[in-house]
């Protein structure tokens, strides 16, 4: 009796931090799709990747950025690849090391002094992320190169935070997510964004004010 209940206890805990860890990474489990959003405004980001292997997923994102100043803009489609290139399982906590790139069309006008200037050029977005999640504590620090010619936006981004409790696999855990951001040429300012995340099974919600009085709202849905 008591190593079933043993098996049991550790089939639940296996469950529920797997899904919680899931939640970290920019790809699901095989044969699943991943839609995630981030919006505000100057950044606002949608795309969807399909898990190919428990490693691999091929995608499509479409990404809409803009200068402090509003003088500059971009919109950028492109395909991408995402792959998981280390795991590490702990006894209580999973640490992930993630390739994530792409390729496609760069659509950008730059305003200046009263002139306007639009041109169309390929951008290439290779980039790295690395994670650590308990049930308790996350962490992620992403780079990431967004680059054409000409042109260098590079994106750098720290996040951690802390959930409030623990929660069963079926309730709702609330979490406070603080990030750091910028990106390079497009601002030069760090962004601060406090959020509450809330976490469900294969879904979360993030929504905050940054340090500039900007809302933002961010999401992904794995199914």
């Amino acid at each position: 009796m008591f190593i079933k209940q043993l098996k049991a206890f550790l089939f639940f805990w296996a469950c529920l931090l797997g899904s919680q860890f899931a939640l970290a990474g920019p790809m699901g489990f095989k044969d699943s799709y991943m839609a995630m959003g981030d919006f505000n405004n100057n950044w606002r980001e949608l795309f969807i990747n399909y898990a190919i292997t428990p490693r691999d997923a091929l995608g499509v994102s479409a990404t809409y950025m803009r200068s402090d100043d509003k003088t500059k803009t971009r919109t950028l489609e492109e395909i991408t690849y995402t792959r998981l290139l280390k795991r590490w399982n702990l006894p209580n906590s999973q640490a992930n090391l993630w390739f994530m790139g792409g390729i496609g069309a760069l659509q950008a006008e730059d305003t200046q002094l009263g002139s306007s200037r639009d041109f169309n050029k390929t951008m290439i977005t290779p980039g790295v992320q690395f994670d650590y999640e308990t049930t308790r504590i996350y962490f992620a620090t992403t780079h990431r190169f967004y680059r054409a010619s000409d042109i260098n936006h590079d994106y750098s981004s720290v996040r951690a935070g802390f959930s409030f409790y623990e929660a069963d696999y079926d309730q709702t855990q609330p979490w406070l997510i603080v990030e750091a951001r910028h990106m390079n040429g497009l601002s030069d300012k760090t962004e601060i964004t406090p959020m509450l995340r809330l976490i469900n099974k294969n879904f979360f919600v993030e929504a905050g004010v940054n340090n500039f009085s900007q809302p933002r709202f961010n999401f992904m849905y794995i199914f």
